[in-house]
């Protein structure tokens, strides 16, 4: 393999360990270049929101989810339900752990360039939240690949 193959690679791709209990896998290789596909695990930084802060500190870093939801999809939410593209995909909680208030995210037409992203952890901290919201192409690292 040569120098110039391992630093393509090296700039479009790259591995991450997950340590969130969020998500199933804990290792995966990061495709920067590959455009998110329903069902796939995708790699965000999420936004600066203060709830966001609160938790996981200022300093940016990836959240990794699955995507759930694709542009053009539309978000319902019925009670706790939040239904995407006619399937259930998670319940909200009206609560953190810790206590502190989570509003409801978005509902709707998922814009361009957006992505509705979750996790099967009934605790996770993903678009069922506003202080998350959409997954959109300007905050996405890249998709992940599970290896472990």
């Amino acid at each position: 393999m040569s120098y110039n193959a391992i630093t393509e690679w090296r700039d479009t791709h790259g591995l991450l360990i997950n340590a969130s209990e969020s998500l199933p896998n804990w290792a995966f290789v990061i495709h920067k270049t590959a455009v998110p596909k329903r069902g796939e695990y995708v790699f965000f930084v999420p936004p600066a929101a203060p709830l966001v802060i609160r938790h996981f500190g200022a300093k940016k870093q990836m959240f990794g989810k699955i995507v759930y939801g694709m542009p053009g999809d539309t978000v319902v939410h019925r009670g706790a339900d939040v239904i995407v593209a006619g399937r259930l995909v998670g319940r909200m909680k009206p609560l953190t752990k810790s206590g502190e208030t989570l509003l409801a995210g978005p509902t709707g037409v998922i814009p361009d360039g957006c992505y509705y992203v979750g996790s099967p952890h009934k605790d996770g901290f993903d678009s069922r939240y506003a202080a998350i919201g959409y997954a959109c192409s300007n905050k996405i690292v890249g998709v992940g690949q599970p290896i472990l």
